[in-house]
């Protein structure tokens, strides 16, 4: 083997490991951004459960308002009318 042959061929293994550890290090990039979409998608039902329930208790709280207003005119007639009997 000639000198510019061991050069080459050590050249060749440098770049051979250099790609390898580039190819290991865009496997740990998309790694992580799979990961992080996966979160984001976590975080997106969270967010869209938490909204869900918010407008079931917005429902409720408005039934309630409705039922106590209902309430408070039958008090409101109930006293008129006792105070019209006498």
């Amino acid at each position: 083997m000639t000198e510019q042959e061991r050069i080459n061929a050590e050249v060749q293994t440098k770049l051979a490991l250099q790609d390898a550890k580039f190819n290991m290090f865009m496997q740990e990039m998309r790694d992580r951004d799979n990961q992080r979409a996966e979160d984001m998608r976590e975080i997106r039902s969270s967010i869209s459960n938490m909204q869900n329930r918010i407008d079931g208790m917005g429902k409720h709280v408005r039934n309630l308002a409705i039922t106590s207003m209902a309430a408070i005119g039958a008090m409101v007639v109930t006293v008129i009318i006792s105070l019209l009997k006498n």
